[in-house]
């Protein structure tokens, strides 16, 4: 059945991959983006474009006016520096944005709400690895506490008012599009540095791990959710999906493996470790296996074809320039 989609941040990395797959599901799919940090050339052929804030109150109308069976949520402020330095703007876009969005969705009577939360930052330093769902949420950044009170604002719209929703929590997602410019985009980072045959940066010893998930998987999650008919919530975590593979690789290893992946070799240096890094994480998606979903891009294969896309376009860029 067609589905009316509005995908927020459809112009990112990962929404413009979102978007892609529900038009070739044969939706209608309206991107809505500011274009802040998202590209225009990244909005697929066929999706009907609005450049606006979350946070504008004509976003609300649009809502309201198209009347969207699903809304997908990945327009965010997601930078954990950004957070720390400016607090207030950090909750204006994640939670003010949210609140618009989800006043506009109650009265319009949309069917269901993807969200994207953040398994990498709402769990703090968890003892458990994999993390499950369940276990103690205890963010330690600003980016953090607003994502997980994003969550449960959805869950009191689920509780009081009925609304359908689901809250991906994302570990390390990377692939084609991804931007070098930013604290997520290691491997977009990394890529740009083996192209130009400098040295890769690592902070402290880099045995800091993280769980790397390939983007293809994480719109298979995505498209997996918009149609799963889902029991009613009776707690945050029910309605709480982890979106990694479970596996925790090294930033050492990272380098290594891309290193591999890409055919080129460079040197390592390090630098001093970061203040408050979070140390180690990876996530247990058995919630999400027990629905059908399965991780089923490989580390070196995702990094060889990140790689070899960031290459690609790169050369397109200097052409063009």
């Amino acid at each position: 059945m067609t589905k009316r989609v509005l995908v927020t941040g459809g112009a990112g990395f990962i929404g413009s991959h979102v978007a892609d797959a529900y038009l070739a599901r044969g939706h209608e799919v309206t991107v809505l983006d500011n274009l802040c940090h998202g590209r225009r050339e990244y909005v697929p052929d066929g999706a009907d474009f609005v450049e606006l804030d979350i946070r504008d109150p004509g976003t609300a109308d649009l809502i309201r006016e198209r009347r969207f069976d699903v809304i997908n949520h990945h327009a965010a402020q997601m930078d954990v520096r950004v957070s720390v330095r400016d607090p207030r703007f950090d909750a204006s876009v994640n939670i003010d944005g949210l609140l618009n969005l989800l006043e506009a969705a109650r009265e319009a009577q949309v069917h269901k709400f993807l969200y994207v939360s953040s398994g990498g930052v709402v769990y703090g330093e968890p003892e458990r690895r994999p993390t499950p769902e369940t276990a103690p949420k205890l963010p330690e950044s600003p980016y953090g506490v607003s994502k997980l009170t994003g969550e449960q604002y959805l869950y009191y719209y689920h509780r009081v008012y009925g609304m359908e929703y689901a809250a991906l929590r994302y570990s390390n997602v990377y692939g084609p599009r991804q931007d070098p410019h930013g604290e997520a985009g290691v491997v977009a980072i990394f890529s740009t540095r083996l192209l130009d045959r400098e040295p890769l940066t690592v902070f402290g010893a880099g045995e800091q791990t993280r769980d790397y998930v390939f983007v293809r998987d994480v719109v298979a999650a995505n498209l997996l959710l918009t149609d799963a008919a889902l029991p009613g919530a009776q707690s945050l975590d029910d309605r709480g999906f982890n979106v990694g593979t479970g596996h925790e690789t090294s930033v050492v290893q990272l380098a290594e493996v891309l290193m591999r992946a890409s055919g080129r070799s460079v040197e390592v240096d390090h630098a001093p470790p970061r203040p408050g890094e979070l140390q180690h994480s990876s996530l247990d998606a058995a919630k999400l296996r027990a629905l059908g979903w399965e991780p089923r891009t490989g580390l070196q294969e995702g990094l060889s074809e990140t790689f070899h896309w960031i290459e690609a376009n790169t050369r397109k860029s200097a052409a063009v320039s």
